[in-house]
Parts: structure tokens; C-alpha cells; sequence
């Protein structure tokens, strides 16, 4: 299930049901939409392993994954992925609404069918448009609370769409050599440097651009506008480090690697406390 990358998911999905609430949701909502989220990308996650054992064991960072060492089989794990899929839609349906199932259910089948059948071993713009189903909790999130959308879901949608190149890349900076053996178009495999980190640059401004669009339609305080520029500025300098030929380019892309998840766990709890003080 990928429970360390379905965590992460998840940090955005709290705070959009708060925003959608202008408060606090009520804890039984909250519990059944961050369990069958859960259960969701796990489903996705496990029918992206089925898909990819192939090429999962030619790199050194998936070699172990229980497809790949056997521990289960295939067949079994198409199962396994199947049946969570199906609890979770069934938990959506009952304990959310209809509009948080119908998003759930396009996540599932983008990540499935678009990003990982369709792009991943076809573009190096995979994770560009596969991305977007990892964006998918923020809509799932506030459709569970008002069966409806707003310019302020759209809003944190694009926050997470433009996070999470810059995101990617940087791990498959990390990661390129695996990435290369495996055959996976990867943009820090078949493009240059300069290249890699001129698309980060744009995705990272898009995504404080978007953050201020979030935080003004959300009609936060400006304490919350100021913090979360001020965070996506550390995720800029950052990326003045990266350059091409530099001698700790590894190092550096690690870092925005890491910095990264820190802007989204610190972006969600500033958006928790900007509404709930609002």
C-alpha cells in the first residue's frame, strides 16, 4: 500500500476539510474519509506495484517490494488491491458523499490507468500530468463536507498540482541512475541539468502563486498570506543551490527533496490554524 507515500497524501486532505467547514468537521467525517483515503491510494498503490514488478526489480530502491521478492504473488496482490478499492468507494458512499466517491474513484483509475500504464514509461513529463492524482485527496477532502466544489478547492488543487514536480525531481535526481536502468523517462534522466532545473523553478513559483490564490479565496488572515510566501521563498532558495556542474548537486536536490514535504506538512498546519483562528 505504500502507507509512507499515502501519508503524505493525506496531509492535505485535513486541511480542506476544515477550510471546506470554516471550522472543524465533525470527528466521525473526518475518520472516515482520512481511512477510506487510506484505503484508496492504498488500492492505487498496490495496482501500481502489480503493473511495475517488471521493472521494480531492475532498481535498487524497489528491489525488495513483496511482488518483486515473491512474498506475494500477483495474482494475490491484484486482490488484495481490488478489495480495498472496493471497501473504500463503499465507505465514501456511505459515511461521505456521492461527489467525494466519484473523486475517489478518478484517483484511483488516474493513477492506474493514466499515470502509470499511460505515461510513466512514455514521457518525462509523466509525473506533470500523473501528478494530478496525487492532488485528488484535496478535492476528495472537500466534496466529503459539501458534496460540492469552490474556487478554494481548485485553488489548493494547484498548490499540489505545481508541488509536486519540483517534489519528484528532486528524488529522481537521487534516483537517476535507477531510474535509467529501468528504462523510465524520468526528466533528470534524458534531460540536462539546466533543463531539470529550469521546470522546477517554474512549477515552484506557479505553486506560490497558487498558495496566495488559496489563502485569498480561503479569506484567511494575512499572518497565514505572509507565512506561506515566506515558506515557498525557502523552497526558492533552495533551488538557487541546484546548478548545473555544482559539486553538491546530489546533496542539494536531497534537500529540496526534504524540504518539500516539510512545506506541505507546515503549508497544511498554517491553513488548520489560519481558519480555525479566523
Amino acid at each position: 500500500m505504500k502507507l509512507r507515500v499515502v501519508e503524505l497524501l493525506l496531509v492535505s486532505t485535513l486541511p480542506a476539510m476544515v477550510l471546506a467547514a470554516k471550522g472543524l468537521p465533525s470527528f466521525s467525517l473526518v475518520a472516515a474519509t482520512i481511512l477510506a483515503g487510506t484505503l484508496s491510494a492504498g488500492s492505487a498503490n498496490a495496482f501500481n506495484m502489480v503493473i511495475e514488478s517488471d521493472i521494480d526489480k531492475l532498481m535498487a530502491r524497489t528491489s525488495k517490494r513483496p511482488i518483486v521478492t515473491g512474498v506475494i504473488s500477483k495474482t494475490h496482490a491484484a486482490i488484495f488491491a481490488s478489495i480495498i478499492g472496493i471497501i473504500s468507494l463503499g465507505m465514501f458512499w456511505f459515511l461521505t458523499t456521492p461527489l467525494a466517491t466519484f473523486f475517489a474513484l478518478i484517483a484511483i483509475a488516474f493513477y492506474v490507468l493514466i499515470y502509470t500504464m499511460a505515461l510513466k514509461r512514455r514521457t518525462s513529463q509523466n509525473i506533470v500530468w500523473g501528478g494530478a492524482a496525487g492532488c485528488m485527496p484535496v478535492l476528495i477532502g472537500w466534496a466529503a463536507v459539501t458534496n460540492s466544489l469552490s474556487a478554494t478547492a481548485v485553488a489548493f488543487f494547484m498548490v499540489i498540482f505545481f508541488w509536486t514536480p519540483p517534489h519528484f525531481w528532486a528524488l529522481a535526481i537521487k534516483y537517476k541512475d535507477d531510474y535509467s536502468a529501468a528504462g523510465i523517462p524520468m526528466l533528470p534522466v534524458v534531460a540536462t541539468k539546466a533543463r531539470v532545473h529550469k521546470e522546477m523553478w517554474f512549477h515552484t513559483i506557479m505553486m506560490i502563486v497558487c498558495s496566495i490564490w488559496l489563502i485569498s479565496s480561503a479569506g484567511l488572515p494575512l499572518w497565514s498570506m505572509v507565512v506561506t510566501v515566506l515558506l515557498g521563498l525557502v523552497f526558492a532558495r533552495e533551488l538557487v543551490a541546484l546548478k548545473e556542474g555544482s559539486d553538491t548537486y546530489g546533496k542539494t536536490a536531497a534537500k529540496i527533496f526534504q524540504w518539500s514535504i516539510t512545506y506541505l506538512s507546515l503549508l497544511s498546519v498554517v491553513l488548520v490554524a489560519a481558519q480555525l483562528s479566523a
